[in-house]
């Protein structure tokens, strides 16, 4: 069963991503970070090309002929085919195939709309019977 990790009133939801996702790959994982649009995907691809500074973290987006190659996966597609090891939402809904992946962190920005879709998806996956943790990130 899919474990879940919720991080909440993150002040930067891409940089705690960013870091999660250089955490992850540090430890062999495979990444799929689920986006809420092109916008965000971008943002974040962009991001991943650049930090950490040091080093380089391998990504593509799910079209990528490269993508069952690579360990990174950053895309908005509401559609999954590839690896099955960490998922990191950035969507205001469950991704349909959430529960394929051993592992799912959610994180869920400061601002009062997504405040409030992270509640609802927290109860969604507990009225399911998942495993999960919540941290705050403000304190």
């Amino acid at each position: 069963m899919t474990e879940i990790n919720f991080y909440t009133a993150v002040a930067n939801p891409l940089s705690a991503t960013a870091r999660l996702v250089a955490k992850a790959y540090a430890q062999g994982r495979r990444v799929r970070v689920i986006t809420p649009d092109a916008a965000c995907t971008q943002l974040l691809n962009n991001m991943l090309w650049e930090q950490p500074v040091e080093s380089f973290l391998p990504h593509v987006t799910l079209s990528s002929p490269h993508a069952a190659a690579t360990p990174v996966i950053v895309d908005h597609s509401i559609t999954h085919e590839g690896s099955n090891d960490v998922l990191i939402n950035l969507c205001a809904e469950p991704p349909a195939f959430f529960a394929r992946f051993e592992r799912m962190f959610e994180i869920v920005g400061q601002n009062e709309v997504l405040a409030a879709a992270g509640r609802d998806r927290w109860k969604f996956y507990k009225a399911r019977g998942y495993p999960m943790t919540h941290t705050v990130m403000n304190k």
